[in-house]
């Protein structure tokens, strides 16, 4: 079994974030709600509590079991975990006189405690913390402190269990890397085999084992995290992946055709089915987000059935379903308020009567592309922006029609091939154009104009769950608005989105 070390959540923002520098030194680990904690196996090499946006004085605040893990297996609290670890064993932890938030140096380091070595001298810290221990239990001692923050680092003693009051997970933290891999190398013993080769040699065996010579059927979007599933899986079954390319009328310019080349090229066995006439009826007139994302999702899943069913035999659904999507389904908070419905969540209906295989529903986004990398996949499959389930159907604000949909694709082309073309594309998370409902006055030649306006969209993340505009360069801009203008017939203004999420969501609906 692979080594694992366990995250337990307790609703900290950043409770992914430490998986994420887990998995940077090759090490597989896994999120769990703090009251869920799994059996303690020999595969299980430590156990890591994240912080939270709880106290620890609060009547309901999170209280996990550890008696089964303290003392047994290393154990590392960060924030509310150590601060929870020292409250239970009769310590002090009361609110701070003021809120400890940003960015601390570490005044003293204990240079005999594993957890701190290497760590230098004024090293700086991130701390988020409302609460501060002021007292430690009798046998905790202290690893570590800031000039305000007595107890920022302890130990117990006699024991592999540390606490932590500042985030080793950020980047402000300056050698949070370096304590991550003093505990996970050095006191937990893991040895940093988690690669994209073993990921792949591991999944390919798992997926013959557990499907033998039966068919799958899986639905190709063009992205990386269907397309990776899918060559996993031919890796695995080879024919008897029957793979279906829905053109939805809703893709970018070429993008069908295009896709279909790709794939076909990569030896995968795919049909593509051009179903865009029944879409864009049926869309005609809705101008609702929602609703629009719910046609499209329905047609999508009747076309999808109809063309599994026309397969003898399949026992198999495939879904590319990555690893933040599980993580949400069983959140400490339960589900996130649902600001709008999301493609890959709940998957297709249970009168398909499938049963469903999703081989990277334990990955990240970038480390999807890593796997697709290491199977040398082409670029531009693995390092294509996100694009969403409708399309541009949710980037054409309001009534979407087949003019709208041309001048939004002749837009999305020049922006984007420019953006290849200017060496931009890969330096941005995701990029695109969204149609709006608005006319604007415009002079072209000598004549007005009362035409339409487009809006251009640039966000750096590396996850999507937090993004931040692009300052993309004047010149680009400039370009991009000029050949818009000049090159697509309906349109004379062209504006720039400079709203980072949140407040706002990288989609516009």
């Amino acid at each position: 079994m692979e080594e694992t070390i366990i995250i337990l959540d307790f609703g900290s923002q950043y409770t992914q974030l430490i998986a994420r520098r887990v998995r940077e030194l090759n090490v597989y680990c896994e999120i769990y709600p703090f009251n869920k904690i799994p059996e303690i196996t020999p595969n299980i090499q430590g156990v890591i509590l994240s912080g939270s946006p709880f106290s620890v004085r609060d009547e309901n605040t999170p209280k996990p079991e550890l008696e089964n893990i303290r003392g047994k297996i290393p154990l590392l609290g960060v924030c509310y975990g150590a601060q929870y670890m020292a409250q239970h064993n009769g310590g002090e932890v009361l609110p701070s006189k003021i809120r400890e938030y940003g960015r601390a140096n570490l005044s003293y380091i204990d240079r005999h405690c594993s957890l701190m070595r290497d760590i230098s001298n004024n090293s700086q810290v991130w701390m988020s913390h409302g609460d501060t221990i002021l007292k430690l239990p009798e046998n905790f001692q202290t690893i570590a402190s800031t000039e305000s923050v007595e107890f920022a680092g302890y130990q117990i003693v006699g024991e592999r269990t540390y606490g932590i009051q500042f985030h080793p997970e950020v980047y402000h933290t300056e050698e949070g890397k370096k304590l991550l891999q003093n505990f996970i190398v050095d006191i937990c013993g893991c040895t940093q085999n988690w690669t994209p080769d073993s990921f792949i040699e591991t999944t390919v065996t798992s997926l013959k084992e557990k499907l033998h010579e039966e068919k799958v059927v899986l639905g190709l979007s063009g992205g990386v995290d269907s397309s990776v599933a899918a060559m996993l899986l031919h890796r695995a079954i080879g024919k008897n992946l029957y793979c279906i390319f829905v053109d939805n009328g809703l893709l970018r310019k070429n993008e069908f055709e295009d896709v279909l080349h790709s794939y076909k090229d990569m030896g995968l066995n795919v049909k593509g089915v051009d179903a865009s006439g029944r879409f864009l009826d049926a869309l005609e007139g809705i101008e609702d987000p929602e609703e629009k994302r719910k046609i499209i999702g329905n047609i999508f899943i009747d076309v999808f059935d109809h063309e599994a069913h026309l397969i003898e035999n399949v026992k198999w659904l495939a879904q590319g379903t990555i690893y933040p999507d599980v993580i949400e389904s069983i959140s400490v908070k339960g589900p996130s308020a649902t600001i709008k419905s999301h493609h890959n969540v709940g998957g297709l209906p249970d009168f398909m009567k499938l049963n469903v295989v999703e081989p990277l529903n334990s990955l990240f986004k970038d480390e999807v592309r890593r796997i697709g990398r290491a199977m040398d996949m082409p670029s531009h499959i693995i390092d294509r922006h996100p694009f969403p389930g409708p399309g541009l159907g949710i980037r054409i604000i309001g009534d979407v029609t087949r003019e709208r949909i041309r001048i939004l694709q002749e837009v999305d082309y020049i922006y984007i091939n420019t953006m290849k073309e200017m060496g931009l594309y890969n330096e941005v998370w995701q990029a695109f154009a969204v149609l709006l409902p608005v006319q604007t006055v415009g002079v072209m030649g000598d004549e007005r104009t009362y035409e339409n306006v487009v809006a251009l969209r640039a966000v750096g993340s590396t996850d999507g769950m937090t993004a931040d505009w692009s300052k993309l360069p004047h010149e680009f801009l400039g370009k991009v608005s000029s050949d818009i203008i000049n090159k697509v017939k309906g349109v004379n203004r062209v504006v720039y989105d400079i709203s980072s999420k949140p407040p706002a969501t990288i989609e516009w609906e």
